[in-house]
């Protein structure tokens, strides 16, 4: 895709939420199934990814790690954030790598004292680009990734998360 295709894709879909702003509010959604053995089968769109416990709590490596999913979901969304914003500024890039890390103390998930957060401490996010783009093109391709990956801003910036219990589920017969 061109910049000339991207904004002409994108140019009725600004032009609605300008007019109709209440158009650009979508609920994304995701669900699982518990399964055996501590598992949850999610399914993502494309495929079922069955989670499971990480080896550091128990788990014997065969099922996703959720926390490996957040990290991937946060590498997908600043890839495609990099590319459509590189696309948009005519900037060429013929490849590139993403990659995230995270340090987590699993010490907090256990339950194993109140010094221990449950969660990541740290999330670093690496670029690389195969790219000719000047310093100054590339350091706005790194602003405006931050700014419209919408993974990055919400790990970054927080989000009202609530918890709560459905209808119960109709018993199988």
């Amino acid at each position: 895709m061109n910049r000339d295709e991207l904004r002409a894709l994108q140019a009725p879909l600004k032009q609605r939420y300008r007019d109709q702003p209440a158009a650009a509010l979508v609920t994304l959604r995701a669900e699982g199934a518990l399964g055996e053995n501590v598992t949850c089968s999610v399914a993502t769109g494309r495929a079922l990814v069955e989670a499971g416990l990480h080896a550091a709590t128990g788990g014997s490596g065969a099922f996703a790690c959720s926390g490996d999913m957040l990290l991937e979901a946060l590498v997908a969304c600043a890839g495609v954030t990099l590319s459509a914003v590189a696309t948009a500024l005519g900037i060429e890039v013929r490849g590139g790598r993403l990659a995230a890390e995270g340090d987590l103390d699993f010490r907090g998930t256990l339950g194993i004292g109140s010094e221990a957060p449950v969660g990541f401490r740290q999330i670093r996010l690496f670029i690389t680009i195969d790219s000719d783009a000047s310093p100054g093109e590339r350091q706005k391709l790194l602003e405006l990734t931050h700014r419209y990956c919408v993974v990055y801003q919400t790990l970054r910036n927080g989000v009202d998360v609530q918890i709560a219990y459905r209808d119960p589920i109709p018993a199988r017969g």
